[in-house]
């Protein structure tokens, strides 16, 4: 496989990912994404806003949010968020500060 056509599928995989957050599984908590795996929507969002910085790219925090939810923080919250109970805040401390405190 030439590097073209690498750099084309992992960016149709990370397409299909962003969908399948996005849309198809909207049910899935952020919170238990980060407390699971060790990173969450925000996390994804972060590092496309990273990559674009790097290549001289200006944006935000927020502008990448919309790109990654396809809406704005505050709506994603409004519209799928749920209450996290105590055990899970406290999981979620613990994963963020051993995955996205290094970075």
């Amino acid at each position: 496989m030439d590097d073209q056509t690498q750099l084309e599928l992992e960016a149709a995989a990370f397409r299909r990912l962003r969908k399948h957050l996005m849309e198809d599984r909207t049910d899935v908590q952020n919170i238990d994404l980060m407390n699971l795996a060790g990173f969450c929507r925000n996390c994804l969002s972060r590092w496309y806003q990273e990559a674009a910085n790097e290549r001289g790219i200006e944006m935000s925090k927020d502008e990448a949010r919309v790109i990654y939810y396809g809406m704005t923080m505050a709506e994603w919250k409004a519209k799928y968020q749920t209450e996290a109970s105590p055990d899970k805040q406290k999981d979620f401390e613990k994963s963020f500060a051993e995955n996205v405190g290094k970075a």
